[in-house]
């Protein structure tokens, strides 16, 4: 199981990706992610309670806990749903916050003491060249704005520090405590920002509920769960590294579930992006 937890978390984390094709057309992105994420509650409070599990011994660790949820969950997701609601194509948003796992690189050695070899840098690049291929059909500078320019990189700094913060200062903790107090964290951010900026309108369609359904048990609390246990086990730099292949992987299931194009240069990005992993996984990362 611990060997599959990686190519498991890829496939279930880019579902998200379809489930937030079918139900961004029936709510505004922000409403959305607030209702997904009370659901998400609702579901895991009771859960943690009837299992008695344990929860963090002091309140500096629910903050740290709290903080790293606030920045993974609320500006990561709430940054990449409102660029995309904003007009931003899907292509432009993959490729910006597919430079995490560079950027991850970069500061791990400050924030964590990780050193990147010579080979990781080389993986590091074949993997955003991959990434770049993949989606490069997808690519549009239509609805390229400032201000969904900068909820992009909202998105991109949110899942790059988050990752890295949750590393550094939630080491160890029991997945269904640590997902009520995140998810929590990440609902009481979002919820007033929707109450301000957007209708709070949604519509009940049997597809919208599908997919809210499909990113509240799959995402919200299987693929969470296994990035937990990821980031607790791994080095920074090898868990960013799985997410040069989500575009890869959403775009293999596009294609399977929507009919969408998948084209040669595609292909050769999809193979281009796994090398790129494959170099950062084979290369020791010392600290």
């Amino acid at each position: 199981m611990q060997r599959a937890a990686p190519l498991l978390f890829v496939l279930l984390w880019s579902t998200g990706f379809i489930g937030a094709k079918l139900g961004l057309p029936y709510a505004e992105p922000l409403t959305f992610l607030a209702v997904r994420f009370a659901c998400v509650l609702v579901i895991m409070l009771p859960l943690a309670l009837m299992a008695r599990t344990s929860w963090p011994a002091t309140a500096n660790d629910t903050l740290h806990i709290a903080i790293a949820g606030t920045l993974i969950h609320g500006g990561y997701l709430g940054g990449v749903f409102s660029a995309i609601h904003q007009g931003m194509s899907a292509g432009v948003v993959a490729l910006i916050v597919g430079m995490q796992p560079l950027l991850t690189a970069a500061v791990a050695g400050r924030m964590l003491g990780e050193r990147v070899s010579a080979q990781q840098w080389t993986g590091l690049t074949l993997g955003l060249a991959g990434v770049a291929l993949v989606v490069w059909q997808k690519m549009s500078l239509q609805g390229l704005t400032a201000g969904s320019l900068l909820l992009a990189l909202i998105a991109l700094f949110s899942i790059t520090f988050g990752t890295l913060y949750q590393k550094r200062h939630c080491p160890s903790f029991d997945a269904r405590s640590g997902s009520v107090i995140q998810f929590a964290a990440a609902f009481a951010l979002l919820l007033p920002l929707a109450l301000v900026t957007e209708s709070m309108r949604i519509e009940w369609t049997g597809e919208f509920l599908f997919a809210l359904g499909w990113l509240v048990l799959i995402l919200s609390v299987g693929a969470i769960s296994l990035l937990f246990r990821l980031i607790a086990r791994g080095a920074a730099i090898r868990v960013s590294s799985l997410f040069y292949l989500t575009p890869a992987v959403t775009a293999l299931m596009a294609y399977l579930i929507f009919d969408e194009k998948l084209s040669l240069l595609a292909l050769v990005g999809m193979a281009t992006a796994i090398a790129g992993v494959a170099m950062i996984n084979r290369s020791r990362t010392s600290t």
